[in-house]
């Protein structure tokens, strides 16, 4: 099973993760951080095949994907 961890306070909303995802699991959240930035957050429902591309893209290496 894939799992995405995004660190929050590392994550300035950006959305360039929620573009690459192609099951659209990863969205931006209704929540800030400690920086006021609304943070990507990312939907655990089995679709997510560990491409990584949330992660390659990620200009502040926010995401850490794990097999």
């Amino acid at each position: 099973m894939t799992k995405i961890e995004i660190d929050n306070e590392r994550c300035k909303g950006c959305g360039l993760c929620t573009l690459v995802c192609a099951h659209d699991l990863i969205g931006i959240g209704d929540e800030m951080n400690g920086h006021g930035y609304f943070f990507a957050t990312w939907e655990a429902n089995g679709k997510c095949t560990g491409c990584a591309l949330c992660a390659e893209i990620c200009p502040d290496i926010a995401i850490a994907v794990w097999k």
